[in-house]
């Protein structure tokens, strides 16, 4: 009889696949260049339409350059192939992109044994039934989710809400500033100039999206507060969040280069209500709040000079715990809740917590 041929082990290490080259996905790139990422093997870079596979690594500072040059059409199986065929044990997924398309895929990614880290909020932060099904992927094909980079570019808020619970400490109010244009705009919004004039700065500064609408709207934050809801133990579902929009009905709908023309007409009712909180002693901010039966909401609040939100400044991120032990003072995680440099880290970050125990 035939014996059977030998079966290769997996070799220890840690085999990349990265996918999208915007700005979160070039910081990365750098960062996969440096010592701190040595363990690391890069074997393939993707973008919306192309791609570059090589499953026995790809230097990192010459990626952007080959995926540029390449020919090979998109392809998420020969990702999936050029991961098997590194033959390393850890296999991981890296989406740094912000397609919901992409993030359709992250459940059977993990079931078929990837682990998956990612930047974008769609998985997270949309349908309960999304989350769910992610949750359950996860367990099924034994593979970690990282998402420190969700929410607030890698500041330690979800980690901390994981610790929290697994203490046995409950939340009982989550206070915070989700958005780092946002919080750029009403940190500056004393009356002395009109809001449209600061939201052309902020937009020329590179604060909000292309179309400001996208902040103003409010559902990025909502997205955000849904994912840490759901990570507080809520099960709460989109629609569940109630979402104050600061854009009014007629602008909605109207081109980009329509609304930036007539961003005035947002001055009127905004200085109405700055007017008003300060004659209370009190500051306007676009809050993101939750409580401890899981009641969610986004929307313009006058706060007291005391909130930890007042004391705000430039375009950080503010997140304020309120729990069953940390109930006198809340727990106030503060900073960059923006940037590539701080997204890529938290990607990098996450990575690297897979080797941490091996």
């Amino acid at each position: 009889m035939n014996a059977l041929p030998a079966v290769n082990p997996a070799r220890a290490g840690v085999a990349l696949v990265v996918l999208g080259v915007g700005g979160v996905g070039r910081a990365l790139l750098e960062l996969l260049a440096t010592p701190a990422a040595g363990a690391l093997q890069l074997v393939a870079i993707a973008d919306s339409t192309r791609q570059w596979v090589n499953p026995r690594g790809i230097v990192p500072a010459r990626a952007r350059r080959l995926l540029a040059a390449s020919v090979q059409p998109r392809d998420d199986e020969a990702l999936l192939g050029a991961l098997r065929d590194s033959g390393l044990v850890e296999q991981v997924i890296v989406d740094a992109t912000a397609s919901s398309a992409v993030a359709a895929h992250h459940a059977d990614w993990l079931a078929r044994g990837c682990h998956v880290v990612s930047a974008n909020k769609a998985a997270l932060g949309e349908r309960l039934e999304g989350w769910q099904r992610l949750r359950h992927a996860s367990r099924l094909g034994r593979r970690r989710y990282g998402d420190a980079a969700t929410v607030g570019a890698g500041l330690p808020v979800l980690s901390t809400l994981l610790r929290l619970r697994q203490c046995g400490d409950r939340l009982r109010a989550l206070d915070g500033v989700f958005s780092g244009s946002l919080s750029w705009l009403f940190n500056n919004f004393d009356g002395s100039r009109p809001f449209s004039a600061l939201l052309h700065e902020a937009r020329q500064r590179g604060y909000t999206e292309p179309d400001p609408r996208l902040d103003l709207g409010g559902a990025d934050v909502a997205r955000k507060l849904l994912i840490l809801a759901r990570a507080a133990g809520h099960a709460i579902d989109a629609h569940e969040v109630h979402v104050e929009s600061l854009v009014p009905a007629g602008l909605r709908e109207v081109t980009v280069e329509a609304f930036l023309a007539r961003a005035s007409e947002l001055d009127a009712p905004l200085e109405q209500r700055r007017a008003q909180a300060a004659r209370e002693g009190r500051l306007l901010r676009l809050l993101a709040r939750l409580d401890s039966q899981g009641r969610a909401s986004v929307g313009l609040v006058a706060v007291e000079p005391t909130h930890p939100a007042a004391r705000l400044a430039g375009n950080d991120n503010l997140f304020a715990l309120t729990t069953v032990r940390y109930h006198d003072q809340p727990l106030v995680i503060q900073g960059p809740g923006a940037g590539a440099e701080v997204t890529a880290q938290a990607l990098l970050g996450d990575v690297l917590a897979l080797t941490a125990d091996r």
